[in-house]
């Protein structure tokens, strides 16, 4: 089951992360979080990884809404967008929350999934 909408890019990666928040930023979403995987990972466990930034991105006009519809929500926020290295590539993806919400039965969820996913679709389309 595909979960995410990604696209390769030909930026490099902090160019990338960069124009994602900026991307982002333009379609009304803020970042509630910041997860530097490969840092995380190296401090926890001391292992390497390659580059890998996890990006909790709310649109909060959507995110009232949703929690409006269904308080239980908020175990599905924030959207989660992520920009990673591999194999020398640079990849960015989006959660697509038509499936991610698609397990919650409340039908006020599904068109304003389908709003969300329409932003982050058009913020990956665009880097």
């Amino acid at each position: 089951m595909d979960y995410g909408y990604k696209k390769q890019l030909n930026t490099p990666y902090v160019e990338a992360v960069k124009k994602t928040k900026a991307g982002l930023a333009e379609e009304g979403f803020g970042i509630l979080t910041e997860i530097d995987v490969k840092t995380t990972l190296k401090k926890k466990l001391n292992v390497e990884y390659d580059n890998y930034i996890i990006l909790g991105a709310c649109n909060p006009p959507f995110a009232y809404k949703a929690l409006q519809a269904e308080k239980e929500i908020g175990l599905l926020l924030p959207c989660n967008v992520i920009v990673y290295e591999d194999g020398g590539k640079v990849f960015a993806s989006a959660i697509l929350p038509t499936v991610a919400m698609g397990m919650v039965d409340q039908p006020g969820l599904a068109d304003i999934a389908a709003k969300v996913e329409e932003k982050l679709k058009k913020v990956i389309a665009k880097l």
